[in-house]
């Protein structure tokens, strides 16, 4: 267990794994230079909210989005270091949205 401190924590990005192609906000951000948990900074190209993920570095149209040193979905498009990864650029890769929405309407697969 890491040592307590009584430094204040500060909003900024946090890896969780070494392998990760996104970091973590760790709370409301704004655009400009954020700092890394463990050291260097981000240029943060939007705002982002509390537990948020952005790219650590360019991912390309298709590739893996590598949360815990996992893959937690695919890019839907090219993302930019810095960009904000979400639905609107990537996709589950094990439950398909059309699945929650039908689910949720009492569709087909509710």
């Amino acid at each position: 267990m890491p040592p307590m401190t009584d430094q204040p924590i500060t909003a900024g990005l946090l890896r969780l794994a070494v392998e990760d192609n996104v970091l973590v906000a760790t709370g409301p951000l704004v655009p400009g230079a954020t700092a890394i948990n463990g050291g260097g900074e981000m240029h943060l190209r939007e705002a982002v909210t509390l537990g948020h993920k952005v790219a650590a570095r360019p991912i390309a149209k298709g590739e893996k989005i590598l949360k815990y040193g996992v893959s937690i979905g695919s890019a839907t498009e090219d993302i930019a270091a810095g960009q904000h990864v979400h639905v609107h650029n990537m996709q589950s890769d094990y439950t398909p949205t059309h699945v929650l929405n039908e689910t949720a309407t009492g569709g087909r697969d509710a």
